[in-house]
């Protein structure tokens, strides 16, 4: 078992656990591996309908590892781009996952470990936990993050929170909408572990997998291109073998689990 990632399997639902607390769970790139393998075979397991991502400790993940951080500074402006597209794939398994993503944050989530969190469908944080992208801080920058999270919020949030640096408590990262849902420390587990269960039975992955993916290319079409894109998997999703299931158990006024 790997000693930076720890995986669970229940159910339908696959728990990510970062598993590095001697470095806050720093992004190495041995983490970035391990984590990348673990998305893929959760992403590609039909019998999966939920991943949720937490920490083995209260610190959720301090954005990449400095002390790697430091060797990348004798790499070539092309190994330096290689390495980039390796956290590039981790953050799009995450984003463009067909599965619903919980993370579950109870401490600093800061610079990438930011953006790990805040790339879930599902940001489920304490009233103690923290949030900042702060690269700028030691002359990097979120690039990465920054084309993700311009399609969850608007502009000007994005700006400020990009170009500043600045941590924010959970509660304003709830109040900006990085958060979706804030809960006691001594009530978050069973409240994402609730969550997750009640999702795996309640929505259709088909559905879930279709959602997600119109989120995502909605953003670059014009109205027009969009409504005609709508009205596409509109019909598509009419004819798909879950909403007839589904059509079928509502009719019939019959209880129905996924």
């Amino acid at each position: 078992m790997s000693s930076f990632l720890l995986t669970q399997l229940e159910g339908r639902i696959a728990t990510l656990i970062l598993n590095r607390p001697e470095k806050r769970n720093a992004l190495s790139a041995a983490m970035v591996s391990e984590m990348t393998a673990a998305m893929v075979s959760a992403n590609a397991n039909e019998e999966i309908r939920v991943i949720v991502i937490r920490s083995a400790d209260k610190p959720f993940c301090a954005g990449a590892d400095l002390s790697y951080l430091a060797k990348l500074r004798n790499f070539s402006l092309e190994e330096n781009e290689a390495d980039s597209q390796l956290l590039r794939r981790l953050f799009d398994l995450i984003y463009l996952s067909p599965k619903i993503v919980i993370s579950q944050v109870e401490g600093p989530a800061l610079a990438g470990g930011c953006g790990l969190a805040t790339l879930a469908d599902l940001c489920v944080a304490t009233p103690e936990a923290t949030f900042g992208y702060t690269e700028v801080k030691i002359g990097f920058i979120p690039a990465l993050v920054m084309v993700y999270l311009r399609e969850k919020m608007g502009g000007g949030v994005l700006r400020d929170l990009m170009l500043t640096g600045r941590v924010l408590k959970a509660e304003e990262a709830f109040n900006l909408g990085l958060v979706q849902r804030l809960v006691p420390a001594d009530a978050i587990e069973s409240f994402v572990n609730q969550t997750a269960r009640e999702l795996s039975e309640s929505t259709s992955q088909q559905a879930v997998a279709s959602v997600k993916e119109m989120l995502c290319r909605i953003p670059s079409m014009s109205r027009d291109e969009a409504l005609d894109y709508a009205a596409k998997q509109n019909a598509v999703a009419r004819g798909s073998s879950d909403c007839i299931k589904g059509i079928d158990a509502f009719l019939q006024k019959q209880p129905f689990k996924w």
